[in-house]
């Protein structure tokens, strides 16, 4: 007759005393932006790689980086390493980590698996395996086994493959670090927030000087902006994962929440503007900056509805960075392009002493709006391949487009929500 389960009083364990390690994907293109704002927050053994930056620290400095990093999309706690030539060392590898210290058996669990020229056959086999090892860990040690749940779990596992070695993590943060907590209405947006934050750190934009977005959308980009010239910790509205596991220590996590609460300053007026010529994107961007900051947060931006083309410079200098909407159907995108060269007739006859950046899949865009890029950024936005065009506008400097027609971005998009 098998031996019974011995069953264990499993009490909450103490913060891992020494260093560990961690890594924290990111929307591919802002590794370094990213690695700058970690060696900001105390990280050390910054390592930039494709699609994320591995560092060190103490443990606590995962809480800090869930609470305090615009640019990450997750914080990974490497638990496990070693390498591996079939999926039976990968279950060893994970059996062998003391799960039911870390969390209860009540919380649900993820496991997910990504790769890179791994030899293994089956990535779902390699799931279900370090899932087995999960629930066999708990099996052995009480009489209860955490259930699965793909859509919302407490725990997310992620196991990531080398041709040869095999890193098991657990992700501190649950949910993805984009949301923020402002987007309630349930709006998708193509414009993550987390992106949108690294694309203002990429121009270098503190909170410092005039930023305009014409085409808002429902305000990603204003909202972060806002964000940041507050000095609001964009993890401030949102739980996270970390505060389920055993050795959370929740009074250190409630002394950092107080002081970032505590260097909030509010929202200066004449510094953000935004344009749309939809009602709803103009009352959705309104909702998400009272969100983050109440009506005087929301006061203080200025916003607008009209063409975009008809807009006048809010200052003599400042940034423009906004993502255009794009066509889907080939009707569309000709009617895209066939706008262009009006939106570039605005831009050099109006916006003078500007930087203007546009995100976007349409290699097209600069030479449509009449200018040649002095700068582009190769970013993803999901899985779409986008650049970063950058354009420096000044007086004189190009024959003025010449308008062609063609249905303005705002109308053809109806409210497609962009950002």
């Amino acid at each position: 007759m098998p031996n019974a389960p011995t069953t264990i009083s499993i009490k909450a364990t103490p913060i891992p005393a020494k260093v560990q390690r961690f890594f924290t994907p990111c929307p591919r293109g802002l590794e370094q932006a990213l690695a700058d704002e970690l060696a900001a927050l105390g990280a050390q053994s910054i390592d930039p790689t494709d699609g994320g930056v591995g560092f060190t620290g103490n443990f606590t400095l995962g809480y800090k980086v869930c609470l305090w990093s615009r640019i990450a999309s997750r914080v990974l706690w490497q638990l496990a390493e070693a390498e591996y030539r079939h999926e039976e060392e990968i279950y060893k590898l994970a059996r062998n980590i003391d799960w039911p210290h870390l969390f209860s058996a009540n919380e649900t669990i993820r496991v997910q698996v990504d790769a890179i020229r791994s030899p293994l056959t089956s990535l779902e086999f390699v799931t279900l395996r370090v899932k087995d090892a999960i629930v066999d860990a708990f099996r052995a040690a009480m009489a209860s086994r955490p259930s699965v749940n793909t859509s919302q779990p407490d725990m997310r596992i992620h196991v990531f493959l080398t041709a040869y070695k095999a890193t098991v993590y657990l992700d501190l943060a649950g949910e993805a670090l984009f949301k923020r907590g402002y987007r309630r209405e349930g709006l998708a947006a193509p414009l993550r927030e987390n992106l949108a934050a690294g694309m203002l750190a990429l121009k270098g934009w503190k909170g410092q000087t005039p930023l305009l977005d014409p085409m808002c959308g429902s305000g990603t980009i204003l909202t972060e902006a806002a964000m940041i010239a507050m000095n609001i910790a964009p993890g401030a509205q949102r739980p996270f994962a970390f505060e389920k596991l055993r050795n959370y220590d929740a009074e250190t996590f409630a002394a950092m929440r107080d002081k970032a609460q505590s260097e909030v300053r509010p929202l200066p007026a004449n510094l953000l503007f935004g344009n749309d010529l939809n009602t709803e994107a103009i009352d959705v961007t309104k909702r998400h900056l009272q969100n983050i900051g109440g009506a005087a947060t929301s006061d203080a931006v200025t916003l607008t509805q009209q063409r975009a083309e008809t807009l006048t410079k809010p200052a003599a200098s400042g940034l423009l960075l906004t993502n255009p909407p794009y066509g889907e159907r080939m009707e569309e995108l000709a009617s895209l392009k066939a706008w262009y060269p009006a939106l570039g007739a605005w831009l050099k006859r109006e916006m003078a002493g500007w930087k203007a950046c546009f995100i976007t899949a349409d290699r097209e865009l600069p030479s449509g709006l009449g200018f040649k890029p002095n700068k582009k950024t190769p970013l993803f936005n999901g899985a779409l391949d986008c650049r970063l065009f950058e354009i420096e506008l000044y007086a004189g400097s190009k024959r003025e487009p010449k308008p062609q027609g063609g249905m303005p971005l705002e109308h053809q998009r109806g409210f497609r929500e962009r950002s």
